[in-house]
């Protein structure tokens, strides 16, 4: 959640209010975001209680909270109508979940959950899931061809990352495996683990002298979006939305809790 540069007065009831939420502006009242007082919402913007710093109105009187601003669109729906209702087809269940889990809406909860058993699909069980990512940096050197008959000894910086992931859930330890590609090798090795190296090529490195070391990248996407993971943030990114996506909870950051993508380890539970 984004801190504003001026403090601003609470919003009163009866008027619209404008949230941001991670990009996406919804427009709703005080009674609907007060529905369940009992949720993280229902707290934040209770009557009589002073706005925390961190969530007086930006700039346009909007109030950010850093979340999915897709998912928020069936958080406001179920907070308006009292009842969950998602378009035939929904598949991003376990993310709604996650979602309605971090605002703490109970009913919310419980409606997704009975969802789920008439769908067939059973809630999902307990799980971790752990990742660590380290980089190191290696000082290449090569020979630059400057000239017909000149060749000069140049060096570059090289970023080696390495990450181990740990799950207990099948399911979403094959979605972390299919998320990311290389360009060659076999990067599973069965059971609860699953290891990766990747180190991105400088521009100053010729593309043969980055096959003769050896190095290789690592890609993440799918048809039509593949993107080349460049570094730690880009990396963990990926694996967030995995755990969420199978309903997973952040449980710990390593080293700095207020440095998440930059982090060398995550821990997510799901109970």
């Amino acid at each position: 959640i984004s801190p504003p540069p001026v403090p601003s007065s609470p919003p009163s009831f009866g008027g619209p209010v404008t949230l941001n939420v991670g990009g996406t502006l919804y427009s709703t009242t005080l009674e609907t975001l007060t529905r369940f007082p009992d949720s993280m919402l229902g707290a934040m913007f209770r009557a009589g209680t002073p706005m925390p710093p961190n969530l007086n109105p930006q700039g346009g009187g909007h109030y950010f909270i850093d979340r999915d601003g897709k998912a928020f669109r069936h958080i406001l729906n179920f907070l308006r109508l009292g009842r969950l209702d998602l378009p035939r087809g929904y598949g991003e269940t376990a993310l709604l979940r996650a979602e309605a889990d971090f605002y703490q809406i109970r009913p919310l909860l419980d409606a997704l959950r009975e969802l789920e058993a008439s769908r067939g699909t059973p809630a999902p069980t307990a799980a971790l899931l752990h990742a660590d990512v380290d980089a190191s940096p290696r000082l290449v050197h090569f020979s630059a061809r400057r000239g017909p008959h000149h060749y000069e000894l140049s060096s570059v910086q090289v970023d080696t990352f390495r990450a181990n992931l740990f799950c207990t859930d099948p399911d979403c330890l094959g979605a972390l495996r299919a998320r990311f590609g290389v360009a060659s090798g076999d990067r599973a090795e069965g059971g609860p683990h699953f290891h990766l190296e990747w180190a991105p090529r400088p521009v100053e490195l010729p593309e043969v002298e980055y096959g003769r070391l050896g190095l290789q990248p690592l890609w993440t996407g799918g048809p039509g979006e593949r993107r080349e993971v460049v570094g730690t943030p880009s990396f963990l990114e990926e694996v967030l939305r995995v755990a969420l996506e199978h309903g997973f909870r952040l449980d710990s950051v390593f080293p700095d809790p207020e440095d998440l993508l930059n982090s060398r380890s995550l821990r997510f539970v799901r109970h």
